[in-house]
């Protein structure tokens, strides 16, 4: 699939007649980007002249089959520097944008998904980023030109210094960047020891990391390694940094200031070498300002920074990463153009991870009903959805949510159960979960106080309620 992605992308390149160094001197390059074809995820440029691009069977790029699903004249495309037109030739299968069908013409500033027939392009005002990166399959790996630049970032960093901290959405492939930097590193021979801190619990941190000497704890016969030992002369990979306990990262920050680790109960620290890279989803700069992660520690490694996009970013991988899961599942699925477009057109929180658990449960529903093609119908409703947070539904949360105290403080003021809830469900915002109380911030700073709750964090853009 790489090799033949690559030969197609340099077909178009030369019948188009354009190198990169003459596309670096213009502006941008509208057109359209070929996802999706005859069942064959592709990413293909196809420039727009001034005068449209005409669409239909037989119409495709060289080396392309033939859409058999298409008319022989279905739709033409232009763009006028700012909307897109796409007028429809009456085309028996019909021509969608966005997942809405054309009826004759259309024009549009926000559209960004096409099909026709049995394929699918996205509507871009500068294809550049596509000609000249393409989509590069790399074992596991689906890279678009935004990952791939963020790929490159990475290798950078790796050549000249030894940290990196990663930024990006659960699920977008932090740990697939991380692994690039310690490929791109001079300890690239050594080990990768990947490490997820939301998983370790507070009270076994220091003794995972660090190790232990015998007798350090009961139950501890031998000496052990911890997993900073174990990534000497390699890189270390943490990833959901925030979570680890503020003990936990003052010994860490000591490690990288000190190039040594003193395990639990050892009299003499042991010289380690090893490169950290670091990752999380949260703002680590906030997490500082709230006081949950040590200012010390994220001066240390906050820089250099990579952010992984997230996939709606990355639209163009989503056809390989779906080919991919499809066929995981059974070497006979394959995609329709449908499922293509649903998801190209769907939000996916969760980004990769949850596209591909997504997939597969289509593949399982295609299966169970028979059928060797996975279309938009056996998707499920909820995949790619953005979620709601639904309020605490219990009734002690439903009275704090509709009797708020009031000015005059008149009325009960919630219980720590209510307050709890609260604040579990505005994620631990004070002045959200002031909200959702009926309260104002300040009253329920006190409320804090008095139970002796943690203080939460605050966001100045819901503040604009008085006492």
């Amino acid at each position: 699939m790489d090799k033949q992605s690559t030969t197609q992308r340099d077909s178009i390149d030369e019948r188009a007649g354009r190198s990169e160094d003459l596309e670096s001197t213009r502006g941008p390059t509208p057109g359209l980007v070929l996802l999706f074809t005859a069942g064959q995820a592709t990413c293909l440029v196809m420039p727009l002249p001034a005068t449209g691009l005409e669409l239909g069977r037989g119409l495709l790029p060289d080396g392309l089959p033939a859409d058999p699903k298409m008319s022989r004249r279905h739709a033409c495309v232009r763009f006028d520097g700012e909307r897109f037109a796409i007028e429809d030739h009456g085309s028996q299968n019909g021509t969608f944008v966005d997942g809405q069908r054309v009826a004759g013409k259309l024009s549009s500033a926000t559209a960004s998904v096409l099909r026709t027939g049995d394929s699918v392009f996205l509507l871009s005002g500068d294809t550049r980023p596509y000609r000249r990166w393409g989509v590069v399959c790399r074992g596991a790996t689906v890279m678009g030109p935004a990952l791939q630049e963020t790929m490159g970032q990475a290798t950078r960093a790796a050549q000249h210094g030894r940290t990196l901290h990663i930024t990006g959405e659960s699920g977008s492939g932090k740990e697939g960047i991380a692994r690039t930097f310690h490929a791109g590193s001079s300890s690239r021979s050594g080990p990768f020891v990947a490490i997820n801190c939301a998983t370790i619990t507070a009270g076994l941190a220091e003794r995972l990391l660090f190790g232990a000497r015998r007798g350090t704890y009961s139950g501890a016969v031998n000496d052990s390694e911890g997993l900073i030992q174990s990534a000497d002369s390699g890189t270390l990979f943490l990833d959901e940094i925030a979570e680890l306990d503020p003990a936990v990262q003052a010994k860490l920050l000591r490690v990288l200031e000190t190039r040594e680790v003193l395990p639990l109960g050892a009299l003499r620290p042991r010289p380690v070498d090893l490169q950290l890279c670091s990752a999380s989803h949260r703002n680590l700069r906030a997490e500082v300002s709230s006081g949950r992660f040590r200012e010390d520690l994220y001066f240390r490694l906050s820089r250099p920074a990579v952010e992984v996009p997230p996939l709606r970013k990355r639209l163009e991988e989503i056809p390989f990463h779906i080919d991919r899961a499809l066929r995981g599942v059974d070497a006979s699925l394959s995609a329709h153009s449908s499922l293509i477009e649903a998801c190209l057109l769907r939000h996916w929180p969760g980004n990769v991870r949850e596209l591909l658990a997504e997939a597969r449960g289509a593949a399982q529903s295609a299966l169970g009903q028979s059928s060797n093609k996975v279309d938009a119908q056996h998707l499920s409703a909820e995949a790619g959805q953005a979620i709601e947070r639904a309020f605490d539904a219990s009734p002690a949360c439903v009275v704090a949510m509709h009797s708020p105290i009031g000015r005059a403080g008149n009325r009960t003021p919630p219980e720590r159960a209510q307050i709890e809830a609260a604040l579990a469900q505005a994620q631990g915002n004070i002045s959200a979960a002031a909200r959702l109380l009926g309260l104002h911030r300040t009253q329920l700073k006190r409320l804090l106080d008095k139970h002796g709750l943690s203080g939460g964090r605050t966001d100045p853009s819901l503040d604009g309620d008085d006492e």
